[in-house]
């Protein structure tokens, strides 16, 4: 059982399904030289890849291009299945900062043969989380800037409010498709500046009056 630390508190939340987005900045898309999408990319990671803040990312031995890509995490607080757009926004608990760690060259693979990207996003340690702050303690505006950097080289920054899909409009349509519970995490999608790290990298990672983290690429 994997559990969430909130901040300021002594709760632990029990993690559900971890619900990703790709291609929710339009930069980010065409740096990649995919479209912008009509509706949100949907995959998802298990629980098993997910390690925290001042944990090691564990290279596989089955890949030669490990790529970084920060995100905002939301955090459900309650089940809940086709809400108005009010609903899915009372749904989400709280925030959290993420990296999906992508293997690039599985992925480019995997998706030149037409098939899924699972194992270019699902391996150990792919999910690393910061801890999390409750929504009603962090006032989140989306201008905050998100950003990451490797061995102190900035990476990425830019502002949430790039999304193209914004938080409840993620979790109004996510539920139309699968019922999210609470304790599911919802990975919303990386700005442009995605890039490959290397055994040794240290990763930092935040967002403004959110959260930050720290993991090593071992």
């Amino acid at each position: 059982m994997m559990t969430l630390k909130i901040k300021n508190s002594t709760e632990e939340i029990e993690i559900g399904k971890i619900v990703c987005v790709g291609r929710n900045y339009a930069e980010h898309a065409k740096e990649l030289g995919n479209e912008v999408p009509e509706k949100p990319v949907v995959f998802l990671k298990p629980a098993s890849a997910i390690i925290f803040s001042g944990d090691e990312i564990k290279y596989p031995p089955f890949s030669e291009e490990m790529h970084h890509e920060v995100e905002l995490v939301l955090l459900i607080k309650s089940k809940i299945k086709n809400p108005t757009i009010e609903e899915a926004h009372n749904a989400i608990a709280g925030y959290g900062v993420g990296l999906d760690m992508t293997l690039r060259d599985i992925q480019s693979k995997l998706k030149s043969k037409g098939h899924p990207w699972t194992i270019a996003k699902c391996f150990d340690t792919s999910a690393v989380l910061s801890k999390f702050v409750l929504k009603d303690d962090s006032n989140l505006t989306l201008n905050e800037e998100i950003y990451l950097s490797v061995n102190d080289e900035e990476r990425q920054r830019d502002k949430l409010n790039k999304m193209i899909f914004k938080p409840a409009e993620l979790v109004q349509y996510l539920s139309s498709l699968m019922t999210l519970d609470k304790g599911d995490l919802i990975f919303t999608g990386t700005p442009k500046g995605v890039g490959k790290v290397e055994k040794g990298d240290v990763i930092k990672a935040g967002i403004e009056g959110v959260a930050e983290l720290t993991a090593e690429v071992c």
